[in-house]
């Protein structure tokens, strides 16, 4: 017997065996594709009929009807002699006077690909044996037999589905993830699909990225060290080639020192007029003589008087601004008052706990949280909050779905699902329309951590 077998699929063997029993000796079982069906008939040949001569075959396109006929007789008979150019039929009677095999049970898998003349040799076998023969086909699609009862192969219930999955997978999300539900819907009950779960695709899956190679880090070290070098070389190339330029030429140097006593001497208004006026003038006969060759230029500005006016100048200033009575008292208070709003001013805001996701980072991983609310606008999480009074109960936090960042709501933090569903039960009946959901803190860890990638 097989190690495990659904209860549907055990009741409709029974049902199968118990067909063959009322005196139907010829049975299609239909169904499509995924549904089981050669499981169901390996389950059939080995737990039922143990007194039997039974042959099993696999129906193909490349199987021709001399070779399955081949299998079948050479399974129910001890080495017979078989006559290709015999019918099925003719081949059975012949054998059957030669030997006396007992009562014979035929499983043929694949029964799309059987020609319509072989169905109808082994329709008049199961119609007219002289001995107990039963015969099972299966068949995606329906075939071309007359006399044959037909079982029609159902889809897994939603129970079974789980049961199945829990067989080969040891751990399941919840019944209440979206996700597992959207899976099990879509997988309608065939085995195949539900078989094809792959866990791994369904969690975030973050990768560090590899550290630098110490070999990358060489070969900058060594970069870095080669244009060094070429540095310091044109750096001596370039300071010979200057020492030896300047070293051609003497440079002159003319004298702009001012004696002080010029910069004392007394000048009075006009002749600060006098001297700017001098300036201007002089400035366009040296323009002039600059453009003759070989003319030596000669500066006879008035540099005494220009000095004395800056001088006259700076001084009215500075009394000017000893004149000026300043108040140093109202100052120093103006500057504590505009120091003390000012660091007011910049004094950060402290944001309630539960709207960021730090207090998730504090819940160990196997906690378990109610999913209340998950929406793309901060907006309607907060109006939803506002309107059922959960600022001390519920918890937000961001995330990372499709390339758009959503706001999700939770509240509590249980250790077991007994208490979860405790905790689901005591939410208002408003909320709960929302069909809110359970949800790991492992699972909330990761789609947070989907933001800072």
């Amino acid at each position: 017997m097989q190690s495990q077998i659904l209860p549907s699929r055990a009741a409709l063997v029974d049902r199968i065996a118990l067909q063959f029993e009322y005196g139907q000796n010829l049975i299609v079982l239909l169904g499509t594709s995924g549904l089981g069906k050669s499981y169901l008939l390996e389950t059939f040949i080995t737990d039922k009929y143990n007194d039997f001569n039974k042959a099993f075959v696999q129906s193909s396109a490349k199987l021709t009807d001399a070779q399955l006929m081949s299998d079948l007789l050479e399974q129910s008979f001890n080495n017979p002699l078989v006559d290709h150019n015999l019918s099925l039929s003719e081949n059975f009677y012949q054998l059957l006077n030669q030997q006396q095999p007992g009562s014979c049970l035929w499983v043929i898998d694949g029964g799309r690909h059987l020609s319509e003349e072989f169905l109808i040799e082994l329709e008049l076998l199961a119609k007219n044996s002289p001995i107990t023969l039963y015969i099972m086909i299966a068949s995606a699609a329906k075939l071309p037999v007359e006399h044959a009862v037909e079982i029609h192969l159902e889809r897994l219930p939603l129970h079974e589905s789980k049961q199945l999955m829990g067989w080969y997978f040891e751990k399941l999300p919840h019944d209440e993830d979206p996700v597992f539900q959207a899976f099990l819907a879509e997988a309608n009950g065939n085995p195949s699909l539900l078989l094809a779960w792959q866990q791994d695709e369904y969690i975030a899956d973050i990768k560090v990225k590899d550290k630098v190679s110490w070999r990358v880090h060489l070969l900058v070290l060594m970069l870095l060290i080669m244009f060094l070098i070429i540095g310091l070389l044109y750096k001596s190339d370039m300071s010979d080639w200057w020492q030896k330029h300047y070293e051609q030429g003497t440079i002159e140097v003319g004298s702009t020192a001012i004696p002080v006593s010029q910069v004392t001497a007394p000048s009075t208004f006009e002749d600060d007029t006098e001297s700017i006026t001098n300036i201007s003038a002089e400035t366009e006969t040296s323009t002039k003589q600059s453009e003759q060759p070989n003319v030596e230029l000669q500066s006879t500005n008035d540099i005494p008087a220009i000095m004395q006016s800056l001088s006259a100048g700076s001084q009215d200033n500075n009394s000017t601004k000893s004149n000026s009575p300043i108040e140093d008292e109202p100052v120093e208070e103006f500057v504590e008052e505009r120091q003390t709003s000012t660091e007011a001013d910049e004094s950060p805001v402290q944001l309630p706990i539960n709207e960021t996701s730090v207090w998730y980072s504090q819940q160990n991983d196997s906690n378990i949280v109610i999913q209340l609310l998950a929406v793309t606008q901060k907006k309607v999480v907060d109006d939803f909050i506002k309107e059922y009074a959960l600022q001390l109960t519920a918890y937000t936090y961001q995330t990372q779905r499709n390339g758009k960042t959503w706001w999700v709501v939770t509240t509590g933090s249980f250790t077991s699902i007994s208490d979860a569903q405790q905790g689901m039960k005591n939410l208002p009946a408003s909320i709960l329309k929302n069909k809110p959901f359970y949800k790991k803190i492992s699972k909330i860890k990761q789609e947070i951590a989907l933001v800072d990638q």
